[in-house]
């Protein structure tokens, strides 16, 4: 059996040195697409940013391709091959699409292969390729997501983590923000995805972790977890 491309192992995450992750424990196998649910406020960004390196865990380890990257800050995770897309999208508003893409392959040294890597993510984003020269901010909610996704995939990431990828969208666009996802992932990309919208991930990815007050109360195969009344009552209003 292959060795998860990404472990948590007893992480305790936070800020001020005060805790607001306890003890979590998960891990991503190679190619698969793993969701982390809960409601707003359980920790689920606080774990993301300790993962990636924007945060120094309190406690615990991390580990990236059985190395452990607990110390590494976030630019060292990212040429490991961890790409983290905040909530927030946080683009380069005043910048061109384009712009915006291309300088998600800034440690990339190589013009050649800057523009190789956006021909192949203009191929899986085909309305980013209309909008190449229109200014970021300009975009709608939903395409100013999937420029966040794709400046994400311009490093070329062998894990690429979401963070409320729907935050602020519309039902129809939240749809179409998971098909992108499974696309994403049925490229070869690991995926970490973390959502309020409990149903929505669970129904694109192979495993999920339920979060609640900054620790795991559930975890298994995302079938499964849709399937348990706990959950669709606490979360899906069923």
């Amino acid at each position: 059996m292959a060795d998860p491309i990404l472990k948590a192992d007893d992480l305790y995450a936070g800020y001020d040195g005060a805790p607001v992750v306890y003890g979590i424990s998960l891990e991503v196998m190679p190619g698969e697409l793993v969701a982390i649910v809960g409601a707003n406020g359980a920790g689920k960004t606080t774990l993301m940013r300790a993962i990636c390196g924007l945060s120094r865990p309190l406690g615990g380890r991390v580990y990236f391709g059985g190395a452990d990257i607990s110390r590494l800050a976030a630019h060292q995770t990212l040429k490991l091959g961890i790409s983290y897309v905040p909530e927030g999208r946080r683009l380069f508003a005043k910048l061109s699409v384009e712009k915006n893409l291309v300088l998600g392959a800034y440690a990339e040294q190589s013009h050649a292969e800057v523009r190789r890597r956006l021909e192949e993510t203009l191929e899986i984003f085909p309305v980013l390729r209309e909008r190449s020269g229109q200014i970021a901010e300009t975009l709608s909610g939903g395409e100013q997501q999937m420029l966040a996704i794709a400046r994400g995939l311009m490093s070329r990431p062998q894990l690429l983590m979401l963070d409320e990828m729907s935050l602020g969208l519309m039902p129809t666009m939240v749809e179409k923000m998971m098909e992108t996802i499974t696309a994403v992932n049925n490229a070869g990309t690991s995926v970490l995805l973390v959502e309020q919208m409990v149903q929505e991930a669970l129904e694109i990815a192979d495993r999920g972790y339920v979060i609640q007050s900054g620790k795991i109360v559930q975890s298994g195969a995302a079938r499964d977890l849709l399937e348990s009344e706990e959950i669709r009552k606490a979360y899906m209003g069923m």
